[in-house]
């Protein structure tokens, strides 16, 4: 029986059924932002219940359900932005998938919010307004809440917009407009903002410069080197050793402070002791690792992804002890304020409060945090395991060499510089000796005619647009969060408590 008369038939089948996979994977597309909208305002009304039913009929109960609903949305709003600096160079190099980047920091942040995350919190911010100077407890309750969701909403739409910005400055301006809102501007500590609005310039900068001067040295020392291996086998070691004893001084001075708070003179002896030990360990590994490693430079710079994910884990595990207070920090200034014990600069912080900030960050980056990761680790500039290596390194020294210097700086901001000061070093060799670079790193012959030379000038190794739209959101996150807050209190001074 000849198959000619189904041909049509087959062919109109293929057709449906070639429909029917646009319209599966449209719907897969489309479907995701809405599943993800979903389990957080899932999250929000398990927050809501459990306050609900934890505070009863205590005296402003209706304030009270509604800051922890705020904390928890804004808990979400910083696990879908903040944690991409952390994980987003180790998942743009390829060191981690996107689904290990996000087990291990959701990990590592909970750990960090809930051991070392602190019994007791600043609740005003850095000192950005003067408790003291609040007329009564329901201006202060008023005042955090608006900064709360201040803060939330315009870390959420930074979120939309693909741009990193300080969780930290957002809730600092939600302060600053709410206490203005309710006081005036005498209620505001101006020399501080003048200080974080310096640190707006001084954070990339300074994290752009250690992660660029970091990278040059990688490149001259071994990836540049005509016998990569045996390079890899003498500096590999040290830098990881460089590593441990920065972020050993990172997590006591950052991370761990609430835990264990050295005596200054111990915090050199700690990072001195990490570097000797993991240098020590790692020479004999390194060396078995390169046996019969190829001399190319995408193989010797797989040697530092070990580390990368390691560093990855601490940033994270920093971040969510530090961090988790710009969530619940206000929570537990109203929690602290409306069960009687009045107007404070620093509270108890109650466990379940952790929890709910940990909960949050954790959920926030599981549901939205992938397209900021992607944003910061692949959009900006390529980066391999080496280059960032480079940037979690800096994002250590930059912290450990501003808080020394007493300087004031936003690790959001540091971690993005470090990936554009990486970037732009790569465009300067590029375009400075673009022949001899590109011949040691074996992408081009030495004898490569000046055509080729002088395209190879006009190279750009950095995306302009995103820099431009990522520094916008940066200078104006204090003054959006603000003037949102503002509004907001103004809003919550029509109803009663």
């Amino acid at each position: 029986m000849s198959a000619e008369p189904n041909t049509p038939n087959l062919k109109k089948l293929h057709k449906d059924l070639k429909r029917f996979s646009a319209i599966e994977s449209a719907l897969t597309v489309t479907g995701r932002p809405a599943i993800g909208l979903g389990l957080g305002i899932l999250f929000l009304g398990l927050v809501w219940t459990f306050t609900a039913v934890t505070f009863g009929e205590s005296p402003g109960r209706s304030f009270l359900i509604l800051a922890a609903v705020v904390g928890g949305y804004m808990a979400l709003n910083i696990g879908a932005n903040d944690v991409a600096n952390n994980m987003g160079p180790a998942v743009g190099s390829r060191a981690l998938t996107m689904a290990g980047a996000l087990l291990i920091a959701a990990t590592c942040e909970t750990a960090g919010a809930i051991l070392a995350g602190g019994d007791v919190v600043s609740t005003i911010s850095k000192g950005i307004i003067d408790p003291t100077m609040v007329a009564d407890t329901g201006s202060f309750t008023r005042i955090m809440i608006s900064a709360l969701l201040a803060a939330a909403l315009w870390i959420n739409l930074a979120t939309v917009l693909n741009a990193p910005v300080s969780t930290t400055h957002a809730i600092v301006g939600g302060v600053m407009g709410g206490g203005i809102a309710a006081m005036g501007f005498g209620v505001v500590n101006w020399p501080t903002m003048g200080a974080i609005a310096a640190s707006w310039v001084i954070s990339p900068i300074l994290g752009g410069f250690i992660a660029a001067g970091i990278l040059y040295f990688v490149k001259r020392a071994v990836l540049f080197q005509e016998d990569r291996v045996t390079a890899a086998r003498k500096w590999i070691p040290l830098l990881m050793g460089v590593m441990a004893g920065a972020f050993g001084m990172y997590l006591v001075t950052k991370g761990l402070t609430h835990i264990f708070k050295p005596a200054p003179w111990m915090i050199p002896l700690v990072g001195l002791g990490l570097f000797l030990a993991t240098w020590t360990l790692l020479r004999p590994i390194i060396r078995r690792q390169t046996v019969g490693l190829e001399n190319r430079r995408k193989a010797v710079s797989g040697l530092f992804t070990h580390a990368l994910i390691f560093s990855s884990a601490l940033l994270s595990f920093a971040h969510g002890a530090n961090d988790v207070a710009n969530a619940v920090g206000p929570l537990a200034a109203i929690v602290n304020t409306l069960s009687g014990g009045g107007v404070s600069a620093s509270v108890a912080l109650p466990p379940w409060i952790l929890v709910v900030g940990a909960a949050g960050i954790s959920a926030g980056l599981f549901l939205f945090g992938p397209k900021l990761i992607r944003t910061v680790g692949e959009k900006i500039t390529k980066l391999d395991q080496a280059r960032a290596f480079c940037v979690a390194l800096s994002a250590a020294i930059t912290v450990l060499a501003a808080s020394w210097l007493g300087l004031p700086v936003s690790s959001t901001h540091i971690a993005v510089g470090a990936v554009f000061g990486v970037g732009f070093l790569r465009e300067y060799l590029a375009n400075r000796t673009p022949v001899l670079v590109l011949a040691r790193a074996g992408k081009v012959r030495p004898d490569t005619n000046p055509a080729l030379a002088r395209k190879l000038e006009k190279r750009r190794l950095v995306r302009r647009q995103h820099m431009s739209t990522i520094a916008a959101a940066w200078v104006i996150t204090v003054p959006m969060a603000a003037l949102m807050s503002a509004g907001l209190y103004i809003l919550l001074s029509q109803f009663p408590e």
